[in-house]
């Protein structure tokens, strides 16, 4: 199955993806990631007002198969988290990169540059093996 990744994402090499729009950061996983993990039952994510850490834990996503930390790619203060995939973290297959966002991430330094992500297409050839 290929799947399309939005151009608008960053990706990290982990599966997670990030949306920036101003200061704030849009945090989710991608596609590939909900299709290798299976079924999820789980989903734990940093509390509104935590601070993260780039390239750090931001909670955890528990499928039939395994649990997976969930790292950030930016670093900020969490100002929203998807409450409605607590409850039902199946959910979050349905359109992952989308309404499938986990943390809403204001920016401790808008400026700064990402480090360690991807493109659309270099994420793509690294998850299709090209």
């Amino acid at each position: 199955m290929t799947v399309e990744y939005p151009t608008d994402l960053q990706y990290l090499d982990t599966h997670e993806y990030v949306r920036i729009e101003d200061d704030v950061a849009t945090v989710g996983i991608t596609a590939f990631a909900i299709e290798q993990l299976g079924d999820i039952v789980f989903l734990e994510l940093a509390e509104i007002d935590d601070e993260v850490e780039a390239e750090e834990s931001f909670g955890n996503i528990e499928s039939v198969k395994a649990v997976e930390e969930l790292k950030s790619p930016v670093a900020g203060v969490v100002i929203d988290r998807n409450a409605a995939l607590i409850d039902a973290p199946e959910a979050i297959a349905d359109d992952p990169h989308n309404d499938g966002w986990l943390i809403k991430v204001r920016l401790s330094d808008p400026t700064a540059e990402l480090n360690n992500v991807m493109s659309a297409a270099d994420y793509t050839a690294q998850v299709e093996g090209g």
